[in-house]
């Protein structure tokens, strides 16, 4: 199985899209670090039941070493950096990050990284859902800014 870690931007939005089992579908399970779940938690919202309510394949873990923390925390928010940490730690397959910042630190760190766009598209070429755009306009009706010039570049590699 692979080993997937999640922060809580990627969760909400799919979430909110009502598309939160999608990541099971094509994953299985999911980790996400306890500051992410902390994060999601600490409101109650639809997020959080639902990240409650699916405990079963989301799990949660604790950074083991947390000494090279004040490392990230120039730029990051605390799940982010235990999103770092945590991928890190357990040579995480994949990593999904929207943050602009944290996507940066990722990359220099050499994280397989994608984004819940990244999701989506993969999502459509592997035949776990057969359109992006109306997810997207889920995502947008939600709250989830997302420029019309990236909408048009996801448009483009998924044919809509």
């Amino acid at each position: 199985m692979r080993k997937v870690i999640v922060n809580s931007t990627p969760l909400i939005a799919l979430c909110k899209a009502g598309e939160l089992l999608l990541l099971k579908r094509m994953y299985e399970e999911i980790t996400i670090p306890e500051a992410v779940y902390s994060e999601i938690i600490s409101k109650s919202d639809i997020v959080a039941k639902a990240v409650r309510e699916n405990e079963d394949w989301i799990k949660i873990l604790s950074v083991e070493d947390k000494s090279n923390r004040k490392m990230y925390k120039a730029k990051l928010h605390d799940g982010e950096v235990e999103v770092m940490m945590l991928a890190q730690e357990i040579k995480a397959d994949v990593v999904i990050i929207d943050d602009y910042a944290a996507r940066k630190t990722a990359e220099y760190l050499g994280l397989p990284l994608t984004g819940t766009l990244g999701v989506l598209i993969k999502a459509k070429r592997n035949g776990f859902i057969q359109k992006v755009m109306p997810i997207i306009d889920k995502l947008t009706m939600n709250g989830i800014y997302l420029s019309e010039d990236l909408k048009q570049q996801v448009r483009n590699l998924v044919g809509e």
